[in-house]
């Protein structure tokens, strides 16, 4: 059995590996976060879960292309902000396409409108101009320090801004990702769909030295609402409440088809760590991105040892000759605590407002 230290000194004893006993940010005092979006059934709930929750201070939606087209998801987010009635929130829209990749969306994951059938009048909100990665850069100009980025769809935007303007790198809080896997993908055997969808970008971001936690299957495809919890978040009767449990049923019946037990609610997930991290157990790892792989790419690769071999050319032959230290570039949530996630879920999308 190999043994590394490189969990214990990474960023100073910061991530143990049990459930974190940090207390959620105060409502007077609420955690500045851009969310980066693909909206998307499962970040129409996320979008809700954020701009319903007092921790958390909403300073703009960057859309990118993922589950639906940009067009599609900027009208998408538009009328869930106004649903919510939070028009003082930027919208903006960014990359329409990944860095090299073709698009690809998912009509069969999040229905042909992208919210699960469930409609929404039109909205009274209005995009914000200015281009998604340009509204990210800014926005950290701005709040030096003190924003953390949710990005809860492909990584393009968040590249595009970091290729523009490799400066924020230091200047972002943090940077939580519904993104990736250590134990298989969704799209195939390897790739979770957000980095599928842009490899590439997702590379850039993992490596670019800023504190990331991934949020990824391990814990979001364990974290299944079921048809009670639904009709908990209904009672309210609010119009808000009707949207999300519509839109919750719509992830319970497809997913139930395809062989899980309720309904898997993947970006609200990264939103909840963001207010609250102990719903997670935390693990420090370095994660690399395969980019090149005709089987896997896309997939989230974790060195869960934390090194490599040391391997030297004899000319005719290779030889291991000692290890050499990788050090962690991300936290990854390796465990989740869904019973008190989901009650937490259902308090606050069922609130009475």
């Amino acid at each position: 059995m190999r043994v590394s230290g490189w969990a214990i000194a990474f960023l100073g004893f910061e991530f143990l590996f049990g459930f974190r006993c940090i207390q959620p940010a105060f409502a007077q005092n609420p955690e500045r976060v851009i969310i980066d979006t693909d909206p998307g059934t499962d970040d129409a709930l996320a979008i809700l879960l954020a701009l319903q929750s007092p921790e958390l201070r909403v300073e703009g939606l960057t859309i990118v292309a993922g589950n639906v087209t940009v067009s599609s998801g900027l009208v998408n987010a538009l009328k869930i902000v106004s649903l919510a009635d939070r028009c003082d929130v930027p919208i903006a829209a960014g990359a329409q396409r990944p860095l090299r990749a073709k698009l690809n969306t998912e009509p069969f994951w999040n229905g042909p409108n992208g919210l699960g059938g469930a409609e929404l009048p039109p909205s009274r909100c209005k995009a914000d101009p200015r281009f998604g990665p340009d509204l990210i850069i800014e926005l950290l100009h701005r709040y030096p320090h003190e924003i953390t980025i949710i990005g809860i769809g492909p990584e393009t935007n968040l590249a595009l801004a970091i290729l523009k303007d490799p400066t924020i790198v230091p200047l972002a809080k943090g940077v939580i990702l519904m993104a990736g896997s250590i134990s298989g993908g969704n799209v195939n055997g390897a790739a979770e769909f957000n980095v599928f969808c842009d490899p590439d970008a997702a590379d850039l971001v993992f490596r670019a030295g800023w504190p990331v936690t991934m949020v990824g299957l391990d814990v979001t495809e364990v974290t299944l609402i079921n048809s009670a919890q639904v009709s908990q978040i209904e009672q309210s009767g609010e119009a808000q409440a009707k949207f999300a449990a519509a839109v919750a049923r719509f992830q319970i019946g497809l997913y139930q088809g395809t062989g899980f037990a309720g309904g898997a609610i993947h970006d609200a997930v990264a939103v909840g760590v963001a207010i609250d991290p102990s719903f997670v157990k935390l693990r420090a790892m370095r994660i690399d991105i395969e980019t090149e792989g005709r089987i896997a790419r896309g997939e989230t690769v974790a060195n869960r040892l934390g090194t490599v071999d040391r391997v030297l050319d004899k000319n005719d032959h290779l030889e291991t000759v000692g290890v050499d230290e990788v050090k962690p570039n991300a936290r990854v949530a390796i465990n989740i605590d869904s019973d008190r996630f989901l009650k937490f879920f259902v308090s606050r999308l069922g609130a009475n407002r």
